[in-house]
């Protein structure tokens, strides 16, 4: 993965569609620093990005560094470092000229199969811009991209373009182009990438939209070659590329406020997408079907209907959505191969091929019987159908989900209101064939929620209170001893306030108590035997002083969680964890350009009535707007 996002530099793009050379929208200059300790595990995250916008200059510079050090009996550091800039002149109104540079580092201590890389470049690039809604930039550069120790240089270049919302003739049209090619021999890396989307605007509140993407990734890694590829070949690694494309075609139709109380959003999405896996270095003389690349196929179509009506008493939403998808795994032969060892590799690829067929309903209301008083509920039912056609696969199976929730609010008053909830849910999964038929089960959860929010002017309090029931039952648990029927059932209660003492005094906390019980059971006669209890406490008081705009805390943390395993009807102590310690922070923040934020807590904990170890957490944040 960091290679695919270093090679890409998509650090510094908000998505796959942002163009890197084509300017985007400028954004805050912005320090940011966090230092984290949580048990045996420390981070650090610090980055900075600078702007400059001038008459004729303009560049930015960004820069991000992530350390995590873990402190077990195997010590292990992981460091990332991204580093980019660009610059350009404008020439004139329609010309600019410019240069970036790009740097990403990966390190790390673990003795894994890549541990080693790092990519950079240097590239120049001109941006045109022969209309106010269109902009073309061509680039050029060179790149060095290191791998498991091996060194690859090698020209990049390409072109970038992009036009927005351009008006021809009552449609409105948009489109974002990239081609970038690195030459790093013996590697290839390549990006194609195209969306091109039209929309008609006609009268009244009607719309129609059309939208194509085109998106081709190619990526070739070094891995370690077997000891017969590297005598054979004299290579000390070998390469696999994967090429991965994707296809989309999509269309949208609006229709807002239909008699001034509807609307209708209707699309229609066509999905193909192919990957290649080649390997560069084959030998012939070993007896292996791990040889053979692989090529998958996937088709997606999907439609998807959303209705809405809104009224001063009724606003609701019915949401369709159909799909279909097939997905195919084939093996690819090449010249000399052994024709027994391709078509076990068939086979084993054949046996991951597979169909789904999805359909969900939704439906999404609430009523407004007053100013004070609220009923809002959403249903939803969906059906899965999953087929596999190899014979050897028994993975196929019927899905069906259901999930219905109603909620009722009342605010009493402009300072206190409440609300009573209740979710049920029904999950029944069927597999086919007997092979994995004992895995066939229903499950059924059902959850009951209320609470109320108090604000006043020196206390505020939010307090819910839950409980919960799972139950699972398999269908064929008189027949398969191995697979037990069982129950989970749980209260909660949470509680946070907030009591202003004087002015620059508060008195906060939160904190929550949860009790577990898991257990046998039967359904038919809807009984359970007890197998395990848990009691869970949480409590976090504290109190906030102000100073100007500094905000100091201190006060206690506490946490414990013990477990119960029952003899009989009589419960017994299993294991007790116990956590204390005291708890501070301090806060600082000016005009929404600076916040800092240090909180921490040192502990001392007790497992199984024996103190076992003391221990500091700390979390630190600075981000600095400039």
């Amino acid at each position: 993965m960091f290679l695919i996002l270093i090679s890409q530099k998509v650090f510094c793009q908000g998505q796959l569609d942002s163009l890197e050379y084509i300017g985007r929208t400028k954004q805050l200059n912005n320090f940011t620093t966090g230092f984290n300790k949580q048990l045996n595990t420390y981070n650090l995250t610090s980055g900075i990005l600078y702007n400059h916008t001038g008459t004729d200059l303009n560049y930015m510079l960004s820069e991000q560094f992530n350390s995590t050090y873990i402190k077990s009996l195997d010590k292990s550091r992981r460091d990332e470092h991204f580093f980019s800039f660009k610059g350009s002149y404008n020439i004139s109104p329609f010309l600019k000229v410019g240069t970036a540079f790009d740097n990403n580092i990966l390190s790390d201590s673990r003795k894994i199969e890549i541990n080693q890389a790092s990519v950079s470049d240097a590239t120049v690039f001109t941006q045109y811009t022969p209309a106010e809604s269109v902009t073309l930039a061509p680039f050029f550069g060179y790149e060095n991209n290191r791998q498991i120790g091996q060194n690859d240089n090698g020209p990049v270049y390409g072109g970038e373009g992009s036009v927005d919302n351009l008006d021809i003739s009552g449609f409105t049209l948009g489109s974002q182009l990239k081609f970038e090619n690195e030459d790093i021999s013996p590697r290839k890396n390549a990006l194609r990438y195209l969306t091109l989307s039209v929309v008609n605007m006609s009268q009244g509140n009607f719309s129609n939209g059309v939208n194509f993407q085109y998106f081709l990734n190619r990526k070739d890694f070094y891995f370690t070659a077997d000891s017969i590829t590297s005598r054979q070949f004299g290579i000390m690694n070998n390469i696999q590329s994967r090429i991965e494309t994707n296809n989309v075609l999509q269309d949208n139709l609006k229709y807002d406020k239909f008699l001034d109380v509807l609307s209708l959003d209707i699309t229609g999405r066509v999905m193909w997408r192919t990957i290649d896996r080649n390997t560069k270095y084959k030998p012939l003389n070993l007896a292996s079907n791990s040889l053979f690349d692989t090529r998958i196929n996937e088709m997606r179509m999907e439609f998807e209907s959303v209705a809405g009506y809104k009224s001063d008493f009724f606003n609701g939403s019915l949401h369709l959505n159909y799909s279909e998808r097939d997905e195919k795994h084939t093996a690819k032969e090449y010249p000399g191969s052994n024709r027994t060892f391709f078509e076990e590799r068939s086979q084993i690829e054949s046996q991951k091929n597979n169909t789904s067929h999805r359909i969900s309903l939704s439906f999404l209301g609430k009523f407004k019987f007053s100013g004070s008083d609220v009923l809002s509920f959403s249903l939803y039912q969906n059906k899965l159908r999953y087929d596999t056609p190899s014979p050897l696969n028994y993975d196929d199976r019927d899905e069906l989900l259901s999930i219905a929730r109603i909620q009722y609010t009342k605010d009493f008053s402009p300072f206190f209101s409440s609300f009573v909830n209740i979710e049920g849910t029904y999950n029944h999964i069927v597999y086919i064939y007997s092979e994995k038929s004992s895995n066939n089960n229903v499950n059924r959860i059902i959850k009951l929620s209320t609470g109320g929010y108090y604000q006043g002017k020196t206390i505020s309090s939010y307090n819910s209170f839950d409980v919960s029931a799972n139950y699972t039952v398999y269908d064929f648990e008189d027949l398969l001893p191995n697979y037990q029927s069982y129950s989970f059932r749980q209260f909660t209660t949470t509680d946070s306030s907030r009591i202003k003492l004087s002015k620059n005094l508060v008195f906060f906390h939160y904190g929550y108590l949860k009790l577990s019980e898991q257990g046998d059971l039967k359904w038919a006669s809807f009984s359970t035997h007890p197998t395990r209890y848990l009691e869970e406490i949480f409590t976090e008081p504290k109190f906030i002083t102000q100073y100007e705009n500094i905000y100091f805390s201190f006060g206690l943390r506490f946490y414990a969680l013990i477990t119960y395993r029952y003899n009989f009807d009589n419960k017994i102590p299993d294991s007790r964890y116990r956590s204390i310690g005291p708890l501070t922070g301090i806060s600082f923040s000016m005009s929404r350009s600076l916040d800092l934020n240090i909180s921490g807590w040192y502990e001392f904990i007790t497992i199984d009535n024996v103190s076992r170890k003391q221990q500091v957490n700390l979390n630190m944040q600075v981000s600095w707007n400039f």
